[in-house]
């Protein structure tokens, strides 16, 4: 049964004033930079957890506690008195925030709009699950957690929000997504809303998601793991390499500022197709874009390019480079950043969408790194080498596990 034929009305764009990424290729804007002009990845082979599994990861340094990390690890060591909050996934977060001056920024809006107009929502797929997994392997004689494990404040889905919201001293709603892979996506999306309705006057938006067992191992069962570094469309990719990251943005409605970064629209869909796989015709892919470029006020003609979700498995490519190929013109440069840092589950939408925002920011936009032969449905807009160019509007592709999508829309200023 076709869709019905409602269109979103165009919202009034977001700026974007500050946002950051910290990820297996570094920490911060200038490791991605840097990343992207040398064509370095940061997968390895897998040493997480105790029995690691045969795979490549894209794993961030120094938030062990218990090692040589050298600056990450410092910076990654919680202050007190947020200690109380140490775990991985919270470690990551913290060291997140430290780059590129963000917390100092956040601290600037929340004197400006007061710590209760500045709301947080922040996307994840397992949260602190990993310090979960810690403790059940160490139970007592009892079969109870040790006490030195035993934290209300970690072991819940809602950790991360509620560590980030005292971290940087908020007091305005604080919301967790959790939507599989879409989830730091959809971030922007619920922030827009809440900026529109006069809920918040700013908003604080992100996604962390560390590697654990749960998730390596499930996704092992799943078949969709490759034991080779991910070639994201192509004809012989085998599967995802899993990552982790954080990644941070803040969002302000600021009036006419030229040459903001802004998000300029957003589209949601859920496939209610299957558990894992996506619709196979892209049908709820496709919703998203649709919605995305009618809120932004676009046709595809306008978008220059596109961090697909691109997680080299086959199923999820197949879909999205057909959708790709036959809405988008030959001069949409298209990527995949999946071979730079892995896939990040619940921080996924919000790296992916930092690599947008720094496309248009600096011109460079990245091949898809590990790709050697493009899988025969993709079309000219994927591309396997980087290029420069000026970058008027981005998007940024989601299309999460079990069928939930986001498209988000970047431009600099306003597009003619």
């Amino acid at each position: 049964m076709p869709r019905p034929l409602t269109v979103p009305a165009r919202i009034a764009a977001v700026d974007v004033t500050a946002y950051t990424a910290t990820s297996a290729v570094g920490v911060g804007k200038a490791a991605m930079r840097a990343a992207v002009a040398a064509q370095r990845s940061g997968l390895r082979p897998n040493d997480f957890g105790p029995q690691p599994l045969a795979t490549w990861i894209g794993r961030v340094d120094g938030l062990e506690g218990d090692g040589d990390g050298g600056g990450a690890l410092a910076a990654a060591t919680l202050p007190e008195p947020l200690t109380r909050w140490d775990c991985r996934n919270n470690r990551l977060a913290w060291l997140g925030l430290g780059a590129d001056g963000f917390r100092d920024t956040v601290a600037a809006a929340r004197q400006r709009y007061g710590a209760a107009r500045v709301a947080l929502v922040l996307g994840t797929s397992t949260s602190s699950i990993g310090a979960t997994e810690d403790a059940y392997r160490v139970l007592d004689a009892d079969g109870r957690f040790p006490a030195h494990l035993r934290s209300r404040l970690v072991h819940t889905p809602h950790s991360l929000a509620n560590f980030v919201h005292e971290a940087l001293d908020l007091a305005g709603p604080c919301l967790t997504v959790s939507t599989a892979c879409s989830s730091s996506a959809k971030v922007f999306a619920v922030a827009e809303r809440m900026l529109r309705l006069g809920l918040a006057d700013a908003a604080v938006v992100g996604g962390v998601d560390t590697l654990c067992g749960s998730v390596l191992f499930g996704f092992h069962a799943l078949q969709l793991v490759s034991t080779e570094p991910c070639r994201p469309f192509d004809v012989r990719r085998s599967g995802i390499n899993l990552g982790e990251a954080a990644g941070f943005a803040l969002l302000e409605r600021t009036g006419p500022r030229p040459g903001a970064l802004q998000l300029i629209g957003y589209g949601e869909s859920s496939d209610a197709h299957h558990m894992s796989t996506p619709h196979p015709e892209g049908l709820g892919a496709e919703r998203a874009l649709d919605d995305a470029l009618a809120r932004a006020g676009l046709t595809p003609d306008a978008v220059d390019h596109i961090n697909l979700h691109g997680t080299a498995s086959a199923k999820n490519d197949e879909v999205e480079a057909a959708l790709v190929a036959r809405r988008f013109g030959p001069h949409t440069h298209a990527c995949s950043t999946k071979g730079y840092t892995g896939h990040a589950l619940g921080a996924a939408g919000i790296v992916e969408a930092a690599f947008a925002l720094l496309a248009i920011e600096t011109g460079h936009m990245p091949g898809t790194l590990g790709t050697e032969q493009l899988d025969p449905v993709c079309g000219p807009q994927i591309r396997l080498q980087p290029a420069h160019g000026e970058v008027r509007v981005a998007l940024s592709h989601s299309f999460g596990f079990g069928g939930t999508n986001c498209v988000l829309a970047f431009a600099r200023g306003v597009p003619a």
